[in-house]
């Protein structure tokens, strides 16, 4: 019976790690902006916009403002005429790269999968 209670509790703590994790990956497009960040070391803004297809100027700001406060993206001003914003994942933020290649091996498969692609 103590395994079952065991087994139980750790299921509990796992489910609030997934919705730990989730909380902070919820923006309809954070995934997709840490996936550039992870085929790309570093982007400008204007790459990540051009990147992620759908995402309005506001929504991106509003995003890379959101994931870095959750230090998962770094923000560096270089000192260019005009000055130059690059924004790449940080050493925390690359811990999600093994998440993005799952996700985009599992992508490649349901697409072969539904469309026979």
């Amino acid at each position: 019976m103590a395994d079952k209670k065991h087994s139980h509790e750790d299921c509990k703590k796992n489910i609030l790690a997934v919705h730990d994790a989730m909380d902070v990956l919820n923006g309809k497009w954070t995934i997709s902006i840490i996936a550039v960040l992870c085929f790309h070391q570093q982007r400008r803004f204007s790459d990540i916009l051009a990147d992620v297809k759908g995402i309005s100027n506001r929504m991106l700001s509003k995003e890379l403002k959101e994931m870095e406060m959750h230090k998962l993206v770094k923000r560096t001003v270089q000192d260019t005429q005009p000055i130059t914003v690059l924004y790449e994942l940080t050493e925390y933020g690359r811990k999600l790269q093994s998440v993005i290649n799952n996700l985009s091996d599992w992508g490649h498969e349901h697409r072969k999968k539904v469309m026979g692609k």
